[in-house]
């Protein structure tokens, strides 16, 4: 014969059993949908560029998420909507990194790791974080440890090492630079001395390891020498985004918008290019 505590001992069981699986249920579907960083980061410097409205490969799902948290926040109107991260998503994330409290090239609208989750909070997660890292001295000049680990890769492949003659980080640096070097990412090298094999070797190792690179000469307005920008930088100025961005629809990252005259590579990221 059970006693009054077995019973209810036995029905508290039972409602546990039946309560389990419901509360799993509701568990998961309050899982938030992830928005790859990097993928943002790249429709971030090629949209804006874009003649037409091509989405970025990979991209939509990613930057419709961030669209869709700059548009709750009513920094962008529904029409733009639409998973293209052209200038007036570039103009409403810069708003947003600006009510952040956000400066100079802190709010130029590309996204970094902090304000992207910020945006993202109850919306969606931040895969595939992408970091510039510290500012750290390199053959004498300033990079961050994302550009200084890339220069190295491409010297490894390239097999000698080089010569800066500008680094990241240098606002109103070079008059010729336009801005480029206000931010991270970008560094120019010095090709003194140096045979037009090495050079073209150094120019594709440059691109292979995730480097937007191109030999700048007098003829072009400039000293002779390579100019680099590291793509998906989160520390490019606004020049370098553009620059970068050139580079992945066949431009030589001058105001002209000429063809590109580098070596033809895959265009990688310097993440894309760890994975292999």
């Amino acid at each position: 014969m059970f006693t009054k505590a077995a019973v209810l001992t036995a029905l508290t069981a039972a409602a546990f059993a039946v309560a389990a699986p419901a509360q799993a249920e509701t568990a998961a579907t309050t899982v938030l949908p992830g928005a790859n960083m990097e993928a943002v980061l790249k429709a971030a410097q090629i949209d804006p560029r874009r003649a037409d409205d091509t989405l970025t490969p990979g991209a939509h799902d990613s930057v419709l998420l961030v669209e869709q948290a700059l548009q709750a926040k009513g920094l962008l109107a529904s029409q733009y909507v639409d998973g293209y991260f052209g200038t007036s998503t570039i103009e409403a994330y810069s708003k947003y990194q600006k009510s952040l409290g956000y400066t100079g090239l802190d709010a130029s609208g590309l996204p970094g790791k902090t304000s992207l989750e910020k945006l993202g909070e109850g919306r969606y997660t931040v895969t595939n974080p992408v970091s510039a890292g510290s500012q750290v001295t390199y053959h004498g000049k300033t990079l961050n440890t994302r550009t200084k680990a890339m220069l190295v890769a491409a010297e490894g492949k390239a097999g000698f090492q080089v010569t800066l003659t500008q680094g990241s980080y240098n606002p109103g640096g070079v008059d010729a630079s336009a801005g480029t070097h206000d931010g991270g990412g970008a560094m120019d090298i010095s090709v003194s001395g140096m045979s037009s094999t090495n050079r073209n070797n150094l120019l594709k190792a440059l691109r292979n390891v995730g480097f937007a690179a191109w030999y700048r000469t007098p003829a072009q307005g400039f000293d002779y020498h390579i100019h680099a920008m590291a793509v998906s930088d989160p520390d490019l100025s606004s020049g370098a985004q553009h620059q970068t961005g050139d580079y992945y629809l066949g431009m030589n990252g001058l105001a002209g918008r000429g063809a590109d005259d580098g070596p033809q590579v895959a265009k990688v990221t310097w993440e894309e290019y760890q994975r292999g």
